[in-house]
């Protein structure tokens, strides 16, 4: 069979340009002759479309374009994701579902099976699952349809298994002798590697080819990373989709041969997987230009860096708040990295408005020696005049701050966390020197000082990072350890790590957690991030 996979790049709840999506990519299908365009899933709605699925017009809308969609085929198949309406009740009023459509009409519908409900997704508080998946007759196969989740529970794959089912290996014992799976899989670290080798050892199971079409493209926290694949009856790849962009793939099952493997590295993964996301972000939500801080720090470069390749120079504003603790050479940074991007450079210093500030609150004040106060007067200071510039201009603000500072509250509310678009704030601080010496790797981007020098907020004489925090290698390993793989504090310094240093780094992780609840969106990139995915009570006493 001759197929084309479709790697759109859809915007949710734009019913109107997610048809016409649809149709351009179908009318392309049709011209090349292909016999079945296959599309990601819920294509249509687009996803995640969250409690939009609870509004009866929009699932109504959405259905009235299957119609259109369906009505507008002919001899070229078609195979796209929709919101469906669940016709057995009770249960949940809508299901997660695909249309395959040919001649002028659908031809076959089938509900998602598994509904995955941990981490960020939610879907069973919106869709009741199918009971059953059979094959479908098409262009003299019996080709079995699957949707995202319902591939990802081979129990010869999985060690410890979410669910009983396993649908795709139950549409090959019904006889189904070609596997599609239209899926929006959300990308993070490591996500390629795994998904490529649970692809492959399905195939080869199943002894049969599989066809897995991704979405592409950033919807709010969540990216998708596209990397649409065609395996041969082996596990062998016979295609694979564009990382990070929209692409077209067509191939033929019976005729294709096997293609080699490319693998990026982590780095420029991660570097095009957040420069997708801030693009698609701002625009998106109707944004065409940014603005963001710059220190001269590492953190604020890389910003800097991701919003110029996302949204053009000519889009991109930096603004330095110096104050009588910033330093020339932060200064001169924060300049040089301006002009290595061509992006816009103001000025606009802080001292004498933090100053007058404090000077007004002198007498409540009053006998109190100075402390982290003053610090955060002038992290808010920064806020004030980087919101002010936002809504001049209609830019949105984006954040710079790194999920080291932001597990432990090294950031101020209403200061530096200021912003629509937490850019950075699911990279660990080691990984944001990675990626900066990788940008560099061609020619100095970021200036050299502001990754070799130590990190500092300057906002006392003489002060860096380390002063209030454990080294960021340390840091970033307990991190790892406590939020992203589930340890317990005991099990973290079983592998070595200091229990003083430990115990006080889960406290700040812990007691951080209403902040980080106030924290503008960010791009989730590993496989725990802040926000939607981990749902910590802040009036809590938890303690292990």
């Amino acid at each position: 069979m001759k197929i084309a996979l479709a790697q759109i790049n859809t915007v949710v709840g734009d019913l109107q340009g997610n048809e016409a999506r649809i149709q351009a990519a179908y009318q392309r299908g049709v011209r090349e002759g292909v016999d079945l365009v296959v599309l990601p899933e819920l294509a249509v709605a687009g996803y995640p479309p969250r409690d939009l699925l609870l509004r009866p017009d929009f699932v109504e809308q959405n259905l009235a374009v299957v119609d259109r969609l369906a009505a507008a085929t002919c001899t070229t198949g078609l195979l796209a994701g929709y919101v469906g309406r669940n016709a057995t009740r009770p249960g949940r009023e809508t299901t997660n579902a695909a249309a395959l459509m040919q001649h002028g009409r659908i031809l076959a519908t089938r509900t998602k099976t598994l509904l995955p409900t941990y981490d960020v997704f939610d879907e069973d508080r919106y869709f009741e699952p199918a009971t059953e998946n059979l094959p479908v007759e098409f262009s003299g196969h019996r080709i079995g349809v699957t949707i995202c989740e319902d591939i990802w529970n081979d129990e010869d794959f999985w060690r410890d298994r979410r669910y009983r089912r396993n649908p795709a290996m139950e549409l090959v014992a019904a006889g189904a002798t070609l596997l599609f799976n239209i899926s929006a899989s959300p990308w993070h670290l490591g996500k390629n590697h795994t998904r490529r080798l649970m692809l492959s050892s399905l195939a080869a199971k199943a002894r049969c080819p599989l066809v897995y079409c991704n979405l592409t493209g950033g919807n709010d926290e969540l990216i998708f990373d596209g990397a649409s694949l065609v395996l041969d009856a082996s596990g062998g790849l016979l295609a694979r989709g564009a990382r990070f962009a929209e692409d077209w793939l067509t191939v033929d099952t019976e005729a294709a041969h096997s293609v080699a493997e490319s693998d990026a590295g982590e780095e420029e993964m991660l570097y095009h997987a957040l420069v997708m996301g801030v693009r698609d972000y701002l625009h998106k939500c109707g944004f065409k230009s940014a603005v963001l801080g710059l220190s001269g720090g590492i953190d604020s470069a890389l910003v800097a860096c991701l919003a110029a390749e996302a949204l053009g120079p000519e889009n991109v504003l930096g603004i330095s708040m110096p104050s009588q603790f910033s330093s020339q050479g932060s200064l001169d940074d924060a300049r040089e990295l301006a002009h290595n991007l061509g992006i816009r450079y103001e000025v606009v210093p802080i001292q004498s408005a933090f100053l007058t500030l404090k000077e007004q609150l002198q007498p409540v004040f009053a006998g109190r020696p100075e402390d982290v106060t003053e610090e955060n007067v002038q992290a808010r200071l920064r806020g004030v005049i980087l919101m002010a510039v936002s809504n001049k201009f209609g830019s949105l603000l984006l954040t710079t701050g790194n999920k080291s500072e932001m597990a432990v509250g090294y950031c101020t509310l209403y200061g530096d966390m200021c912003g629509g678009l937490a850019v950075i704030s699911d990279v660990p601080k080691m990984m944001v020197y990675r990626l900066a010496r990788w940008i560099n790797q061609e020619r100095e981007i970021i200036p050299q000082a502001s990754i070799t020098k130590p990190p500092s907020a300057e906002l006392r004489p003489n002060q860096t990072d380390q002063d209030s925090l454990p080294p960021y290698e340390v840091l970033d390993a307990i991190l790892e350890a406590y939020v992203v793989e589930g340890k317990s504090p005991r099990q973290i310094v079983a592998a070595g790590h200091e229990p003083a240093v430990v115990q006080r780094v889960v406290k700040l992780i812990n007691g951080a957690e209403y902040k980080r609840r106030q924290a503008a969106p960010g791009l989730k990139v590993t496989s725990k991030a802040f926000g939607l995915g981990r749902r910590i009570p802040i009036a809590q006493k938890c303690r292990e």
